[in-house]
């Protein structure tokens, strides 16, 4: 799959791959090959390349064409609340 968006994301900040490939800790072969499609990006780079963009993963891999990111959530993760939960839950079947 080849992702144009990076390299248009890449191109509009009059950036080079080595300048992406140095900010994700990579080499600048590896980084081309995430753009032309021949190596899978890590969930942890596409992360980093969201934030650095100010986009959306779903805008890097094409499944949306509106590039703002979505809204920063402060309750994305509830943690051991839930866990807290489902082991009441379990308990009470007992």
């Amino acid at each position: 799959m080849l992702f144009q968006r990076l390299r248009d994301l890449r191109e509009d900040r009059d950036l080079l791959q080595k300048d992406i490939a140095e900010y994700l800790m990579i080499t600048q072969t590896v980084y081309s090959r995430y753009e032309r499609g021949f190596q899978v990006i890590p969930v942890i780079h596409l992360l980093k390349l969201a934030d650095f963009y100010n986009t959306s993963t779903d805008y890097i891999l094409g499944r949306t064409n509106i590039s703002k990111p979505y809204p920063k959530n402060k309750n994305n993760f509830t943690g051991d609340a839930d866990v807290c939960k489902t082991k009441t839950l379990a308990s009470q079947r007992i």
